[in-house]
């Protein structure tokens, strides 16, 4: 067993001691979030976009427009879909929607936040388009800026690409330029190998981006509402979920621009559908079961509600049992397909 452990660890240590010396690739993983972030930050400082959401909670067999309530037929509304007011109300507190509306109460009811002036405008809207009347419910809460929303999108997608072509990519060459199968011929085992690639990216990534984190905090006062151990706990399992996924795609291939094209494949979707740049509230179902189905949704999910919300690990099940449970899934793919040697 110490053997083991000490084969993990030298492993571990070689891997490590690789990626540092790298100082092109590691600053690149500093300078680039911190650079994204802060431009978001300006191009989204001015007006927000001209476009109005409203989240409606209607019967299932109901349409969304005019023959609902002649509100629901105002072109210049994206009007959407919501399942219970428990899951739509903090939308409104946080400005992310601008009105709220239910149509499955006896008395038809809207929220609107008192402290929004989009919501304030809507709010004539709704009373004079006619129909029946609709009963006004208040709601507050402070605004969230755009970068405080954007900001866990930019870390993450820095974080998506370090993991999977930091894991995937770099296996990859390993066994195309001969590496793996000089290790084969040492007593390191092919788990006890790809643990320590796991740990060795997994450490380094948590380093780096606590230092990104820390730097955006101080230059763009990133709003932060919850536990600093409990966001660590989730970027932390988010971290080793994309790792896990960059595994299964090095796990048998020998051809660097093949494991690319795929490793560009799996990020490209997670960067349009997770919410990285934009709420997908609102957006098509099949994009929302796509987007579950990948772990930088969770991630981003997660994180944003402790940051934003102030949410605590007890109020992430959902998000924390999905990431868990693809890392115990890619982590057992990767293990089954892995070969040291390229046919």
């Amino acid at each position: 067993m110490k053997a083991m452990f000490r084969r993990i660890a030298a492993a571990t240590w070689a891997r490590s001691l690789e990626f540092v010396r790298d100082r092109s690739s590691l600053g690149w993983n500093l300078v680039f979030p911190i650079l994204m972030v802060i431009g978001l930050a300006f191009v989204f400082s001015g007006p927000g976009q001209p476009l109005f959401k409203v989240a409606v909670i209607a019967p299932s067999d109901a349409k969304l427009d005019a023959s609902l309530h002649p509100f629901l037929g105002t072109p210049q509304v994206q009007f959407y879909r919501e399942d219970t007011l428990a899951a739509a109300l903090p939308k409104v507190q946080r400005h992310r929607i601008d009105l709220l509306v239910d149509f499955t109460a006896q008395s038809p009811h809207y929220w609107v936040n008192t402290q929004s002036p989009k919501g304030q405008l809507l709010e004539r809207l709704i009373t004079g388009s006619g129909g029946a009347a609709l009963v006004r419910e208040e709601t507050t809460g402070r605004e969230i800026r755009y970068v405080d929303w954007v900001a866990p999108g930019i870390l993450g997608m820095n974080m998506m690409f370090a993991c999977l072509f930091g894991i995937g990519y770099v296996i990859v060459r390993y066994r195309k330029n001969g590496y793996l199968k000089r290790l084969n011929a040492t007593p390191l085992r092919a788990v006890e190998f790809l643990i320590a690639q796991l740990l060795s990216r997994l450490l380094l990534i948590l380093v780096v981006n606590i230092g990104v984190f820390a730097a955006c905090r101080l230059l763009l006062d990133l709003r932060m509402e919850g536990s600093y151990l409990d966001l660590l706990v989730v970027v932390a399992l988010g971290a080793f979920s994309m790792i896990a996924m960059g595994l299964v795609v090095s796990a048998r291939l020998a051809s660097e621009e093949l494991a690319g094209g795929i490793l560009n494949v799996l990020s490209t979707p997670m960067m349009v559908v997770c919410g990285v740049f934009f709420s997908m509230d609102g957006s098509p179902r099949a994009l929302q079961i796509a987007a579950d189905l990948l772990p930088l949704t969770h991630l981003l999910s997660a994180a944003r509600a402790i940051m934003l919300d102030g949410a605590g690990l007890a109020q992430l099940g959902y998000p924390i049992a999905a990431m868990a449970a693809m890392s115990a899934l890619y982590l057992s793919l990767g293990a089954l397909l892995f070969k040291w040697r390229q046919d």
